[in-house]
């Protein structure tokens, strides 16, 4: 059965869906809400929603799943391996399976982004 959350007016907050706190690699803020996932009954695939204070990052990290990213708004800078890449609203990013990443804002508003990814990495 389909689940639709609505989203709060102008905000990057949906009906029903938790604003979990996400480890990052700085002190700087970064929240995750899980969109569609287990909870909703999706047996393949998770879209989350990541948001990053300005000078703040996501954790460096590598696993075995990959993710597809879609940049909702904001700018910053995505590491992939050993290079460091612009990014901003609009920009869609994919990080391969074992590949070393990493999310950073370097602009003066959030930066918030859509990320896909396999249901056996929600639930591993």
């Amino acid at each position: 059965m389909g689940v639709i959350h609505r989203r709060y007016g102008e905000t990057f907050r949906w009906d029903g869906v938790t604003l979990e706190g996400y480890l990052p690699a700085s002190g700087a803020a970064v929240t995750k809400q899980v969109l569609i996932g287990a909870a909703e009954g999706a047996p393949n695939f998770a879209l989350r929603y990541f948001e990053i204070a300005p000078g703040g990052s996501s954790a460096l990290d590598n696993h075995a799943h990959d993710h597809g990213v879609l940049i909702l708004h904001g700018s910053g800078v995505v590491r992939l391996g050993d290079e460091r890449h612009p990014i901003a609203t609009g920009d869609v990013v994919y990080v391969g399976p074992h590949e070393t990443h990493q999310f950073e804002n370097s602009g003066p508003e959030p930066l918030g982004f859509l990320c896909v990814v396999g249901a056996e990495r929600v639930r591993g």
